[in-house]
């Protein structure tokens, strides 16, 4: 076997393992974008824990079709980047939707999420959710408002009584 092929190949189980271990993906056209937009959405992607990575669409797809998903042959044409989220669902959408309408350049092609194509429209919905750390945060606060609503009326009888 050729040096190259041998190559190819490793980069196929490279993809392969990235996708396995990914909870999100999310497939992007990049054309258009600027040295200084890419390096500034990479560096955002980087500390969200989510790996950002130009790949050939054939090595994508042969990848994709190793791991039985198939139906990728439309998505993958032109330029292609994906976004393996690595963390949790929703930071590798929320930056790539987000860069996407700040520089009107790049176009969100598709998503997998639990091992399911989304469309470009589905990936724009979950880029809309909160982080887990904002929902935790608003969760706490809605548990805590009946017991400080509870607490001031106490306090309220209390000084009421005490004048």
């Amino acid at each position: 076997m050729s040096a190259n092929l041998e190559a190819k190949k490793v980069i196929v189980e490279e993809i392969k393992n990235k996708i396995s271990n990914a909870v999100s993906l999310t497939f992007v056209d990049y054309r258009g974008l600027t040295v200084e937009e890419d390096t500034k959405m990479r560096a955002e992607l980087r500390n969200a824990n989510v790996e950002y990575k130009v790949y050939k669409n054939r090595l994508i797809l042969k990848a994709l079709q190793e791991l039985g998903m198939t139906g990728y042959e439309d998505v993958l044409e032109g330029t292609t980047a994906v976004a393996f989220g690595m963390k949790d669902e929703v930071s590798g959408p929320k930056i790539i939707v987000e860069t996407s309408e700040k520089t009107k350049k790049m176009q969100v092609k598709c998503g997998i999420l639990n091992g399911e194509r989304i469309d470009a429209a589905m990936v724009e919905q979950l880029a809309k959710i909160p982080s887990k750390e904002v929902l935790i945060s608003k969760l706490l606060y809605l548990l805590q408002s009946p017991v400080r609503s509870v607490a001031i009326a106490l306090n309220a009888i209390a000084e009421k009584q005490g004048a």
